[in-house]
């Protein structure tokens, strides 16, 4: 038995790999038959003409293809062999990862057909529908990419300084495919963010310096349990999508409505005064008080309890949730269907 047979079949499948990156080869950029649905279910279709160039090499984009039909020639100049690519494969997928990136190929429509054509927004709504299909796609992009990359520089040994910094940022975008669970923000239910989305927005806001004058709101529906002894659970799912769609609606474009789980839900506003808390709090209570008011059953929502606070940028989540949380348990505590304020004293409103 010679040392390759002996080897693990992940380490042989390895060394083929980078016998191929060191022949120069270039991998198969093709999708998987769910890859290519989840595409098509979100791309954009575009029917391009034979002949007709999509861009030259260091054209700056931000913009990934996938051919539907027809073909496509990728030029990547100097001597290298041109590539033709056909139903299945993607190119330009570095221009999407990194965003405004220089094309390394030209690209032109050799043969008529469609292009599923995606952006930046569609492909974080792909993250969000299938984390898992992306993260294997990713994973699996970014192998061939640095292979070929590899394979670029050992065969032509380019050492100029763009082909170093596309590899820096393949490997700062494999770091990122190590968190693809941190991608996924949003509660199912409801589209807002939940408590993982929550965090990472509180720790990116620190990284940039989080701004002064915010305040916080908790949410908690009343009687929620109720609803769904009575009506069932897709009642109750109504009621929670409800309370979504009030907070969503009286968000500005610098706050932040979360689903913190269960009945539960916050929202981070800019506030630097109690006043502006309070407006959104009666807001959103004079909100579920109005849908309540209409003749259905089961009932589209239930009352809410709020409780608020102004929160101090230097202490942390558990401080400013201990105030406003002291505000909901009194607002509770007093029947309900209210709003209740703390003050950053915890001794006083």
């Amino acid at each position: 038995m010679n040392r390759q047979s002996a080897a693990p079949p992940s380490v042989r499948a390895s060394n083929a790999l980078l016998d191929a990156a060191h022949a120069g080869a270039m991998t198969t950029a093709s999708l998987t038959a769910d890859e290519y649905a989840l595409f098509a279910e979100f791309a954009s279709a575009r029917r391009v003409q034979g002949g007709e160039r999509l861009f030259h090499r260091g054209d700056h984009g931000a913009t990934m293809f996938v051919v539907a039909q027809g073909r496509v020639e990728l030029d990547f100049g100097d001597d290298l062999t041109a590539k033709l690519l056909g139903p299945g494969e993607f190119f330009g997928e570095l221009a999407l990862l990194i965003g405004d990136h220089a094309r390394s190929a030209g690209a032109v429509m050799s043969e008529s057909g469609v292009l599923l054509v995606l952006q930046q927004a569609e492909f974080e709504k792909m993250v969000e529908r299938n984390p898992r299909m992306l993260a294997q796609f990713l994973r699996r992009t970014i192998m061939r990419v640095v292979l070929n990359e590899q394979s670029l520089i050992r065969r032509l040994r380019l050492r100029n300084e763009e082909l170093q910094n596309a590899l820096d940022h393949l490997h700062a975008t494999t770091h990122q495919l190590n968190k693809t669970e941190e991608l996924v923000r949003t509660d199912d239910l409801t589209g807002l963010y939940n408590r993982r989305g929550l965090t990472l927005h509180l720790q990116e806001s620190r990284a940039l310096g989080m701004a002064p004058g915010l305040g916080l709101l908790l949410i908690d529906c009343d009687r929620f349990k109720q609803v769904n002894d009575e009506h069932g659970h897709l009642a109750g799912d109504r009621v929670l999508q409800s309370v979504a769609n009030i907070l969503r609606s009286v968000a500005g474009p610098e706050d932040m409505p979360c689903r913190l789980g269960g009945d539960e839900f916050c929202l981070l506003i800019a506030a630097e005064h109690p006043e502006k808390v309070k407006r959104y709090a009666d807001f959103i209570i004079s909100t579920t008080q109005g849908l309540l008011m209409l003749p259905q059953s089961p009932p589209p929502v239930c009352p809410v309890s709020v409780g608020g606070c102004l929160i101090d940028p230097a202490s942390d989540w558990n401080a400013w949730y201990g105030l406003a949380d002291a505000a909901l348990y009194r607002a509770k505590r007093l029947g309900g269907n209210r709003f209740e304020w703390q003050g950053s004293d915890a001794g006083h409103d």
